[in-house]
């Protein structure tokens, strides 16, 4: 009633209580008025306030703390999920929302260790595809999506912009994904012609992708399934199916699993190897937390500098792709101070 009855604001879509005003809707007004930035500002308070802050007091056990169900055979890909509360999920993205992690502290006198593979899945694709100049790229240490822009553009690295980059990334993360040009326009900002002129640029600069990326989906409609490095199987009925929207998302998981999947197979027996260590080590420290490509142990202060160089050492060796496995390690008294 505020925003186009009194206002006269533009409406957009109707429901069945009147005038949408879901974040869309919201974020297509924003320059009619500067009141929708505190309307979507304020929403975003409140969803973090009642999800992480109310939410999460709630779940605080005897002992102080948070105690998570973890899931290994929930997630199609092999990740393990998290529920009752998803602690996979606390925000990261934004300032406001990675606040959030300032309230998971170390007890007194201990510190938390954080290892992040670095860009795992990139490196997973550009192993199984042998794209030689992505694998050169790794190799040189360069930073991937700046190189990325560099090839698709035709332009040398110094020359390539923040704007060229950001693109660039869209696509690397999204091409593992099947990531259509409608999609890719709506991430970059782009028109759809320009969005799919950007996708064809990208797997002509990198032909080792498009014969992954042929081969993969080739491979689940023959036999009806596709599998990790490591042989983990996830079936494909949707690539039999003639129903021309169910086929499509059948290739995209055909594209995804030998990606995501792997990258889930290697964490997990990082998880195991890190474990085995510490045990035979002596060490105090333990893991207390996944997020995907991410490894939280809590460590007394005077094991930190042992548990980090342990952490890479075993991550980093847990697969041996055409690349090397990269992690980045940081220590801190919260969760926030220890993402580095």
């Amino acid at each position: 009633e505020a925003l186009f009855d009194k206002m006269g604001l533009p409406h957009r879509k109707k429901t069945k209580s009147g005038w949408s005003t879901d974040a869309e809707t919201l974020e297509s007004l924003r320059e009619y008025s500067p009141v929708i930035d505190t309307i979507l500002l304020y929403r975003t308070y409140q969803k973090l306030n009642a999800t992480y802050v109310e939410g999460l007091l709630k779940l605080i056990g005897p002992d102080g703390r948070i105690h998570s169900t973890f899931n290994q055979t929930e997630a199609r890909t092999g990740r393990l999920s998290s529920n009752e509360p998803n602690l996979q999920n606390i925000p990261i993205r934004t300032e406001l929302g990675s606040r959030l992690r300032k309230f998971f502290t170390a007890p007194g006198g201990q510190v938390l260790a954080d290892a992040d593979y670095s860009q795992i899945e990139l490196r997973i694709l550009a192993h199984i595809s042998g794209d030689g100049a992505m694998l050169q790229a790794f190799r040189d240490g360069e930073d991937i999506h700046k190189a990325t822009a560099a090839r698709v553009n035709g332009v040398p690295l110094k020359m390539v912009t923040p704007q060229m980059r950001s693109s660039a990334k869209a696509v690397n993360f999204g091409i593992v994904y099947g990531i259509g040009a409608y999609s890719l326009s709506k991430d970059i900002g782009v028109s759809v012609k320009e969005a799919n002129q950007f996708i064809q640029n990208y797997l002509d600069s990198f032909p080792g992708v498009r014969g992954y990326m042929e081969k993969a989906v080739a491979f689940g409609e023959a036999h009806g399934y596709v599998e990790t490095l490591y042989g983990r199987r996830r079936p494909l009925p949707e690539l039999a199916s003639s129903n021309r929207n169910i086929h499509a998302l059948g290739e995209r998981i055909a594209l995804n699993t030998p990606i995501q999947g792997t990258a889930a197979d290697i964490i997990k027996l990082a998880m195991i190897r890190v474990w085995q260590r510490l045990r035979s080590e002596g060490l105090q420290a333990r893991l207390v937390l996944q997020v995907h490509d991410e490894l939280i142990v809590e460590a007394p202060e005077a094991e930190a500098d042992a548990v980090c160089a342990l952490l890479k050492e075993e991550m980093e060796g847990a697969a041996q792709l055409a690349i090397p496995l990269q992690t980045d390690v940081h220590t801190g008294r919260n969760w926030l101070e220890a993402k580095g």
